[in-house]
């Protein structure tokens, strides 16, 4: 099974270097060392025999960082990290890539371009996460868990499911983001509990059935956006409870225009303006 981790970053030289040894250290239980290769096709044809996963076995873990020409350095840190050596090896190989774009273009954007990236180069899943260690890395384990129990075309981490699992947040930030799923549920319809959280997994054959091209959202509105497709779409999906926290390096990237996007583009979905 091969895995793509997409991270989009803006500004974030204070995260960037843990969150890449973080993701690419993560070992699974009889995962292969080497990238996922000659078996894939084997791989896959046993998974539509079976009709699931074949666990965690031969599981592999790149990592696509997607900067937004972070003026901090961050990008350059990154390039760095790609081009360490140890015992005159490359640390990281081909498992670490770096898109760098040539401005702020977007939340949305950036992930659409990751998703891009993993049909180019056949990856199973994409695993999509923030940079600032609100998420943790060690809980990826559980999205493989997940996706190796089960046919998913969608693994949702969710804040919310089995009681509110929130780390340092203010009683107001926390009440803007509760009563915002309630909303974004209420009029798409969904049973998902966190639709507007950015720790998810979706499978490249899912990937394939939406229209990438027609996602609207830049910021955070993604998020929603993208869950209802995958839903409109058919595409089996399963949530799993993660524990979120508080960002303590960096500058959170939230704003009122982020909001605004997010409250309406809930609305455009409900009522089919975006295709």
């Amino acid at each position: 099974m091969k895995i793509l981790t997409v991270i989009p970053t803006y500004n974030e030289k204070d995260n960037i270097e843990k969150m890449i040894n973080a993701v690419l250290s993560l070992s699974f239980e009889n995962a292969a060392k080497s990238n996922f290769s000659a078996d894939t096709e084997n791989y896959r044809d046993k998974d539509k025999d079976s009709g699931r996963n074949s666990g965690n076995d031969n599981v592999s873990i790149n990592l696509l960082i997607i900067d937004d020409n972070s003026p901090d350095g961050t990008a350059e840190i990154i390039l760095d990290l790609k081009n360490k050596k140890k015992d005159g090896k490359y640390v990281f190989a081909d498992r670490l890539f770096l898109l760098k774009r040539p401005s702020k273009l977007g939340l949305g954007t950036a992930y659409v371009q990751g998703f891009k990236f993993a049909a180019d180069n056949d990856y199973d899943y994409v695993i999509t996460m923030d940079c600032d260690f609100s998420h943790d890395p060690e809980e990826i384990k559980k999205f493989i868990e997940t996706i190796g129990n089960e046919k998913c075309g969608m693994v949702v981490g969710s804040r919310y499911k089995d009681g509110i699992r929130i780390i340092n947040w203010k009683m107001s930030r926390l009440l803007i983001s509760y009563f915002a799923n309630i909303y974004a549920k209420f009029i798409t319809g969904s049973d998902i509990t966190d639709l507007t959280g950015g720790f998810n997994a979706y499978s490249a054959e899912c990937l394939k059935k939406i229209n990438l091209k027609g996602i609207k959202s830049k910021g955070y509105a993604f998020q929603i956006e993208m869950k209802y497709r995958i839903i409109k779409q058919k595409c089996a999906y399963k949530e799993i409870p993660i524990i979120f926290y508080e960002r303590t390096f960096g500058k959170s990237k939230m704003s009122k225009s982020i909001i605004f996007e997010a409250f309406f583009t809930v609305l455009k979905l409900r009522l089919g303006i975006y295709k």
